[in-house]
């Protein structure tokens, strides 16, 4: 079992996003080191970049600012050195392809296992291209996490075939953001990729609450939190720890709940 494996072996596993470099390197560090200690499972680090198509207005912005206040891909690898001297929670980059191109597939990968890294999301990497990634990442032992969306259902076979780590179930259609409702058909994507593959599978797009979360870990292995903890971030910026900290136990006692009854 990947380290990433570890997130789910106790329950359905809450997975907490943060932009690095929002509103500084070092604060992020805290910040991962604090969600860590308040109940996340796995902590998922966004690498800011200047075109992030598939996020919505406030991960946007949060690119950056973190861009504008001297975020580097070379300082977050450092950033993840520094959180591992502390902790071994789960942790997986989400990026897009131009920074790993232009980093080079090599030197990304290796960089990634010797930070620290257990896994990268790669949002405009399509199914059709991971051939000139994946080998390179299961060489380093990094997990590439594959992507199923709601209109992945034709596809779900062959994504299923070379996931590795988790499947990261896209709720809905449309970019990242907190939603009201959710009205994709959750429970018949999951049973399709579950039919599929042993791998566990999780839920983002649109989750902001406890009562979202339960619902949707009723069917899933965990559920991920993006950008409402991206909007806490911009609302107290350096003095937004303990307010993430209050935010990661109210999901995770909530998903605590949902896994003993399920």
């Amino acid at each position: 079992m990947s380290n990433i494996g570890q997130a789910f072996k106790n329950g359905k596993a809450f997975i907490a996003f943060v932009t690095a470099g929002d509103p500084s390197v070092e604060k992020s560090a805290e910040f991962i080191l604090e969600l860590a200690r308040s109940g996340a499972d796995l902590i998922e680090i966004g690498i800011p970049f200047s075109d992030p198509i598939a996020e919505g207005a406030v991960i946007q912005q949060a690119n950056i600012r973190a861009l504008q206040g001297g975020a580097t891909l070379e300082r977050i690898f450092g950033m993840v050195e520094t959180v591992r001297r502390e902790s071994a929670v789960p942790l997986v980059f989400l990026t897009y392809l131009n920074p790993v191109f232009h980093y080079g597939y090599r030197t990304f990968f290796e960089r990634c296992a010797h930070a620290g890294v257990d896994g990268v999301i790669i949002p405009d990497l399509p199914l059709e291209e991971q051939d000139e990634a994946r080998p390179i990442a299961r060489e380093y032992g990094v997990d590439l996490i594959s992507l199923v969306a709601p209109t992945s259902e034709q596809r779900i076979k062959q994504i299923a075939r070379v996931a590795s780590g988790f499947l990261y179930i896209v709720s809905s259609l449309g970019v990242t953001g907190i939603r009201s409702e959710i009205t994709t058909d959750l429970p018949a994507i999951i049973a399709s990729v579950k039919a599929e593959t042993s791998l566990p599978v999780a839920v983002g797009f649109g989750i902001h609450t406890p009562e979202q979360a339960v619902d949707i870990a009723r069917v899933a292995d965990g559920v991920i939190v993006g950008s409402a903890l991206v909007r806490v971030i911009e609302r107290y910026r350096e003095n937004a720890t303990s307010h993430l900290a209050a935010y990661a136990k109210a999901m995770k006692e909530a998903l605590t709940q949902t896994a003993a009854l399920t």
